[in-house]
């Protein structure tokens, strides 16, 4: 058994390193937007910051709508085809934005680039502008929201198939990582590329990477029992929760030991029936937003305070935030790992103390403001560590779907706490494009905790994020208090 057990394959990292680059993609595109709207695309069309909330909220509700139905569409295309369908589209609505500013102009008949800049601020063609490009922006996000809305359903279930219970976190951890190297990796090549070749380009060229990933995926991913990859002690340890002996089944009279019952079909309807659903909605509905949120403005917060994502200074923050949330995240993976394995807790309960753990790093977020007159490297480190709480909490949120749900409804369930996601990032994008345009309005007048204007607003938003993660911890653990997998 030793012999075998040394020659096992270790093809499932194999798989978890593309769902790391897929995910890694995923949040490149995403992130193009916010990386060229402020010092690049805002010139161009007149947008302010209401308009820029408006085209991230429209982008999170068609998300969120869309997320519902991307779930049940993995579960039942599977994860090869469906996650190749969701890639092939998330790329082609990114590459799509390019086009944005030749179709402005040829509906409003302005002859180039430099006529369309040089409308005045204000007047009645600016605002057509706006109005027409901000369209063109939406209907390109929702191609975008359409692919993007599979990934984490696809890579929940990738995992679920090549991963036991324990080892689930910290694959989902590892490919959960791409979220924070694509946003490490955006601001050094995104407003350079912008700068060099247009902002046009940087849409394209990031955009074009998820064809390539599609088909790589579609010669390495098969599942691992007709994989040629995966020798048979790699699949005996990967099914080593469904192949567990007659012995181990009856000694594990307690109910905590209880498995889910992978035969079962659980109609999507009755989904929403399960206190363990409503559990995973109320950990994504209260946080998801948070992490969209630093996503989508950070960018414009260090812009706002003097440093644009075109210059080094700008980039350099933005790398060392995403770099203390990629460094710090991984943990995120190991430290239920370590309760499960050294203190002999059983997963769920391991992962809900390690939730709670990282549900206190956000705390830090309500001082990011006050302190950014100090440096702007406090706000760059305590919202870093904010994003890397969120990402821990993530990694092992979504794990606690293979720890409840048959891996036949594990899709559906990742895409309903993705719908509800997403309508908590529409809420905090939409809101904070309306509360920073009428904050910086308002000037001296807006007031927030001894903040004024515009910075008022971002305090405001900040302190939401400091304390939503223990809100969301406290109703998880009412909703399901303890182990309790779905068998019937």
């Amino acid at each position: 058994m030793s012999q075998i057990q040394e020659k096992m394959t270790n093809y499932r990292w194999v798989i978890c390193a593309m769902l790391f680059l897929a995910t890694t993609v995923n949040y490149m595109d995403r992130q193009v937007l916010s990386l060229t709207w402020k010092d690049f695309i805002a010139i161009d069309f007149h947008w302010t910051d209401a308009d820029y909330g408006k085209i991230t909220a429209v982008f999170s509700i068609f998300y969120a709508v869309i997320s519902l139905f991307a779930g049940k569409f993995i579960d039942w295309m599977g994860t090869k085809k469906g996650y190749i369908w969701a890639i092939v589209i998330w790329s082609l609505g990114a590459c799509l934005h390019a086009g944005c500013g030749l179709v402005t102009m040829h509906v409003l008949e302005i002859p180039d680039i430099e006529a369309l800049r040089a409308v005045e601020t204000g007047s009645k063609l600016a605002l057509s502008i706006s109005t027409v490009s901000v369209w063109l922006f939406l209907a390109c996000r929702m191609v975008l929201a359409t692919g993007e809305a599979g990934n984490f359903p696809a890579a929940i279930k990738v995992t679920a198939e090549y991963f036991p219970k324990k080892d689930r976190a910290l694959a989902t951890s590892v490919f959960n990582a791409g979220a924070s190297v694509g946003a490490l990796a955006a601001p050094l090549t995104i407003p350079v590329l912008a700068e060099a070749m247009g902002w046009e380009m940087a849409f394209i060229i990031i955009g074009g990477i998820g064809f390539i990933w599609a088909i790589l995926w579609a010669v390495l991913y098969n599942k691992p029992s007709e994989s040629s990859h995966v020798n048979k002690a790699e699949l005996e340890y990967i099914q080593q929760d469904k192949n567990a002996t007659a012995e181990d089944t009856k000694a594990a009279a307690d109910p905590n030991r209880l498995q889910a019952n992978d035969n079962l079909e659980i109609p999507f309807i009755k989904c929403f029936a399960y206190r363990q659903t409503w559990a995973f909605i109320v950990g994504k509905l209260l946080t998801d937003g948070v992490w969209w949120f630093f996503l989508f403005w950070a960018p414009a917060y260090f812009s706002e305070l003097g440093y644009k994502s075109s210059d080094p200074m700008g980039q350099a923050l933005i790398f060392v935030l995403y770099l203390i949330v990629t460094v710090v995240s991984i943990g995120g993976g190991y430290l239920p790992k370590f309760f499960v394995e050294q203190k002999g807790m059983e997963p769920y309960s391991g992962r809900m103390l390690a939730m709670l753990i990282f549900a206190f790093f956000p705390i830090f977020a309500m001082f990011a403001q006050p302190l950014a007159a100090q440096s702007v490297w406090f706000p760059c480190i305590i919202i870093g560590l904010a994003g890397a709480g969120h990402q821990s909490w993530s990694a092992n949120l979504y794990s606690t779907i293979g720890d409840m749900f048959p891996k036949t409804a594990i899709a559906s369930i990742t895409g309903i706490g993705t719908m509800f996601g997403g309508l908590c990032s529409f809420a905090i994008n939409w809101g904070s494009g309306q509360l920073f345009t009428y904050a910086e309005g308002q000037g001296e007048a807006f007031e927030f905790f001894g903040v004024t204007g515009k910075p008022a607003g971002y305090m405001i938003v900040f302190c939401y994020c400091a304390v939503a993660y223990l809100i969301a911890w406290a109703l998880m653990k009412i909703l399901v208090p303890k182990y309790e997998p779905i068998t019937e």
